[in-house]
């Protein structure tokens, strides 16, 4: 019991010191080395929420290739935008 007990505290506190942790972020255009469904597994592991659309409550955009409109929607908000290599080196420290 008490070993469950410290792996469900591990992955909460992973949860709530993630670096995506509080924030909300777009997925768009295609990522080579992660299906949007691993992509979004990873981001809230690590705390944060997907979302489908860029506003100004988004925090990150995960680019990847052949971005179209999301990007263009996320560059006029100032919104910060982060590529693939960005991702996969936060997501495996």
């Amino acid at each position: 019991l008490l070993s469950n007990f410290v792996e469900l505290e591990t992955y909460e506190n992973k949860i709530i010191n993630g670096f995506f942790a509080g924030k909300k972020v777009v997925l768009t255009g295609t990522l080579s080395e992660f299906s949007r469904n691993a992509a979004t597994e990873i981001i809230e592991a690590l705390g944060g929420e997907v979302s489908t659309s860029v506003s100004p409550k988004t925090d990150i955009v995960l680019v990847g290739e052949n971005a179209g409109s999301k990007l263009d929607k996320a560059k006029k908000l100032g919104i910060k935008l982060m590529n693939e290599a960005e991702f996969k080196e936060i997501t495996q420290k």
